[in-house]
């Protein structure tokens, strides 16, 4: 294929992200409306929310540094680069490439660094406490998010996702039981990085509870606007990155018109899917305390652990 049309499905295929980003987190807010027999908010409210805050002004404290200014547009901008090199719509696109799995822990791990930062620069008390908070979670969750990533790589022998899709997707069917333990681990990974209950709430403002929100309150505007975005962009991400890893089918190797539509309607139908399972754990789940957040990550790290050690004895063997 082309060099240029392939950059413009490359292209499409951020937009798509940045489109169906907040698409995807106002259809989780639905469902965890409908489950809580509540009203449910439109589907697009969180369009209208990203609106209202690109038009208000910014208003900046006194003290604010340089890297406060500059710390949302760079955690966007990770936030929309890991979206773009997950496989969705095929895996013969120009950033291919640079799919790898390590590299996209280093990309959340950039952003969650900068997102830390912010929070301190200003030198409030909620700010600095979810910065901690935030580093701890992030210091728990990057281990286990390898070991799962390992465990797909000893099967397609490679960290590339788009190989490791090839590989589950494309080829002849088969049963790996070192997937259900990653799968149940990347979840849990996947709830504490997008600040998702059991570890956190999105919607508190709670000073003893919340983590992400605490690190954002002193942003407003479209500096607010854009740390939404990425925030929904991360779940986006997250989502893709899980449907890649355990749900490959649909993900063509082609770029032609009919395998991009196959494609499409496959990752909306899998996301609809993945975002009313979200809500059900959300509605059915508790908050945990602060201080069990390393006991619910460790269980992570050793579902991801035994993932691979189940690959080594059994399926090698095989």
């Amino acid at each position: 294929m082309s060099s240029a049309p392939a950059l413009v499905l490359q292209f499409l295929e951020l937009i798509l992200a940045l489109l169906a980003a907040p698409l995807l987190t106002g259809w989780v807010n639905q469902c965890r409306a409908w489950l809580g027999n509540r009203s449910a908010p439109p589907l697009t409210q969180f369009y209208r929310q990203l609106a209202k805050l690109f038009e208000k002004e910014v208003v900046l404290a006194d003290n604010a540094s340089s890297l406060f200014r500059a710390a949302p547009y760079v955690i966007f901008a990770c936030m929309a680069l890991a979206s773009m090199i997950v496989p969705t719509l095929s895996t013969d696109l120009p950033f291919a490439p640079a799919a790898d799995a390590i590299a996209l822990v280093g990309i959340f791990a950039l952003a969650r660094v900068f997102a830390a930062l912010a929070g301190m620069d200003i030198g409030t008390s909620f700010g600095t406490m979810g910065a901690r908070r935030e580093m701890l979670i992030g210091f728990l969750a990057e281990p286990a998010l390898l070991m799962v990533f390992f465990t797909a790589s000893l099967i397609s022998h490679s960290t590339s996702l788009s190989t490791i899709v090839e590989t589950l997707g494309q080829r002849e069917f088969a049963i790996y039981p070192s997937l259900a333990f990653a799968g149940v681990a990347f979840t849990m990974v996947s709830l504490a990085e997008n600040a998702r209950i059991p570890v956190d709430n999105p919607t508190t403002h709670l000073e003893l509870t919340m983590i992400h929100e605490a690190m954002i309150l002193e942003y407003s505007g479209r500096h607010l606007a854009l740390i939404e975005w990425a925030a929904s962009l991360k779940l986006y991400a997250y989502s893709c990155l899980g449907l890649a890893l355990f749900f490959p089918w649909g993900i063509p190797e082609t770029t032609g018109p009919l395998s991009m539509l196959v494609a499409l309607s496959s990752l909306v139908l899998k996301l609809a899917i993945g975002g009313f399972l979200l809500a059900l754990i959300e509605t059915l789940s508790a908050k945990l305390r602060i201080f069990r957040a390393p006991e619910f990550l460790g269980t992570a790290f050793m579902l991801a652990v035994l993932a691979m050690l189940v690959h080594q004895l059994l399926e090698t063997a095989t």
